[in-house]
């Protein structure tokens, strides 16, 4: 299986890459794994709700460019379906099965992301309705692909 996370904005904080790294590590016994950065929009704080959509919109066409046409999009989004850590892993062992080995998951940057994105996702995940910042997120993502593969072979791993 292949998995790819395609994520707004670089990773800033050395605790982050560093646990990144060690579940990215953890992750190739089970499949091939890779982290892609797109650029994000430099905005200020405040801005009107038409800068904010067309800052999402370009954010969206930069995610999307890395994109191919017969992978499975899974875009992480408030809106989006919520599993428990069993469904997640169910849900990675039926893609496997129905021979969908090539995973895309989209993150977007601090506004979201593009109403176009999520149109082209083949489905939209959400791990709750708490907020967290957009760079913590992939950390977060990588720790549930790495737990959902535990489940998925049976082996232990902490509750």
């Amino acid at each position: 299986m292949h998995i790819s996370i395609i994520a707004v904005g670089k990773i800033r904080e050395p605790y982050l890459t560093q646990a990144m790294a060690e579940y990215l590590k953890r992750l190739q016994r089970y499949a091939t794994v890779t982290i892609i950065e797109v650029a994000e929009e430099q905005v200020p704080e405040t801005l009107s709700a038409a800068e904010q959509q067309q800052a999402k919109q370009r954010e969206g066409e930069r995610l999307l460019k890395v994109v191919r046409d017969n992978q499975y999009l899974i875009a992480l989004a408030l809106t989006g379906r919520q599993f428990t850590s069993e469904e997640f892993a169910g849900h990675l062992q039926q893609l496997a099965v129905n021979s969908q080995s090539d995973i895309v998951f989209l993150i977007g940057g601090s506004l979201g992301l593009a109403d176009e994105v999520l149109r082209r996702a083949d489905l939209l995940l959400s791990f709750g309705k708490l907020t967290f910042p957009h760079q913590l997120m992939r950390l977060i993502l990588l720790e549930q692909i790495y737990r959902g593969f535990k489940i998925i072979r049976g082996e232990p791993y902490h509750k």
